[in-house]
């Protein structure tokens, strides 16, 4: 069924699940991009949702998309000695060959219920095309990695990328470790002419904290605050960061995969930053480093390394799907992440009998702590069924192109 800029009516979804509310056996109206109506009303075209448990999209907020070329490879290593052996790769790596990767990845997230991603890489006019082409949210750009590429050809080459409907550029900074303080006030200077964020890894380890400090006299947060970069900044781990430095954190992102699979240690704060405001979300980081690009494995992953961090049940289900799904799209700007009447209409349907046993009082839970992506039936993205059964036949044709031709370039 493909509908696009029309009024249809997913009618009778059996559950209809936001972080804070609940619905039964109702409809979902949807005109053009927009969520109409809820409840009892059917307008245009109508669609059984019956068999269905309707979720808002979820926002993967910080994956490198062009790593799925690189799952599996050289997995037992800690974060320093692992992040050697990628660059050394992403030295020769192509970006026709890039582009083969992301588009892969673009069909695992979509098919698991991802409806915008934020990438750091170095292939943005790539990601562009493919999120144009299947129908999924992108935010991406040219990343600032001194050791391999000049500041300035990055400024350059950032501010000829364009925004359309589904992409938007963003300014990525590997890190601060990687690049220097005159690349940083680059990249700030271009992010306030371009109106857009920076996107950061910051304080993912403890030698990473103690060098900045020993380098500059500051933690990686104060640095970034005396620069005025951490108010427009989202900050990616954040495993080792001080308590005083919680103030000036508006943006934060949590990767609990990647930070456990690479022996990062500290603990991702999720308590003390929601509690001071901070627009928290969750990401899937890199298929190299996760290695799954599922968001609901993420979203169980979340709550249990602060449960086991924190010694209390402090983070709870609602925290985590909300950080995935309505803060996710406060991060990107736009009015989603909620099934609700005036939302962008980005939509995941579950197959409600994966959910089993489905009762109102437990779907939450089973949806963070029980269901993967493969209980994905369709999404939904601006109004516009994007993946669905017959998508995911034409998908598995272009997967077994897209993998003969990784085939050659995987080290």
């Amino acid at each position: 069924m493909q509908i696009r800029n029309n009024r249809y009516t997913l009618k009778n979804c059996r559950f209809i699940v936001n972080y804070d509310k609940i619905f039964e056996n109702t409809n979902i109206v949807i005109q053009d991009e927009y969520i109409k109506n809820l409840g009892r009303e059917v307008e245009g075209d109508e669609f059984d949702c019956s068999e269905y448990v309707a979720i808002p999209g979820l926002v993967n907020a910080h994956t490198h998309t062009p790593m799925i070329a690189l799952r599996g490879y050289y997995d037992d290593a800690e974060l320093t000695e692992w992040l050697e052996k990628m660059w050394e790769f992403e030295k020769v790596f192509k970006t026709n060959e890039m582009n083969i990767a992301s588009e892969l990845a673009v069909m695992e997230m979509l098919s698991k219920g991802t409806t915008a991603f934020i990438d750091m890489y170095f292939n943005p006019e790539g990601v562009k095309e493919i999120a144009e082409k299947y129908g999924i949210r992108a935010y991406a750009g040219y990343t600032f990695l001194n050791r391999l590429f000049d500041p300035h050809e990055i400024d350059k080459k950032q501010r000829q990328l364009k925004a359309s409907e589904l992409f938007k550029p963003i300014v990525n900074v590997h890190s601060i470790y990687s690049t220097s303080v005159d690349t940083l006030k680059l990249a700030n200077q271009l992010a306030e002419e371009t109106n857009s964020w920076i996107h950061i890894h910051v304080s993912e380890t403890r030698s990473e904290i103690y060098e900045i400090k020993k380098k500059y006299g500051k933690f990686p947060v104060e640095l970034l605050n005396e620069l005025r970069i951490v108010r427009k900044a989202q900050l990616v781990h954040l495993g080792w960061v001080a308590n005083w430095e919680l103030q000036y954190v508006t943006n934060a992102t949590h990767c609990p995969t990647s930070n456990m699979k690479l022996a990062t240690a500290g603990f991702f704060p999720f308590k003390e930053l929601i509690e001071s405001g901070v627009n928290v979300t969750i990401g899937t980081d890199g298929a190299a480093s996760n290695n799954s690009l599922d968001m609901f494995r993420e979203m169980k992953n979340a709550v249990l390394l602060q449960r086991y961090s924190y010694w209390d049940v402090g983070i709870k289900a609602y925290h985590v799907f909300k950080a995935a799904t309505e803060n996710g799209y406060k991060l990107i700007n736009l009015k989603g992440g909620k099934i609700e009447e005036g939302y962008i209409a980005d939509i995941v349907l579950l197959k409600k009998d994966k959910l089993y046993p489905l009762k109102k009082d437990r779907i939450l839970s089973n949806i963070v702590y029980y269901s993967v992506g493969e209980h994905v039936g369709k999404v939904i993205v601006n109004g516009r069924i994007v993946y669905d059964e017959n998508v995911e036949r034409e998908f598995d044709k272009r997967r077994r192109e897209l993998l003969g031709l990784l085939d050659k370039i995987i080290p």
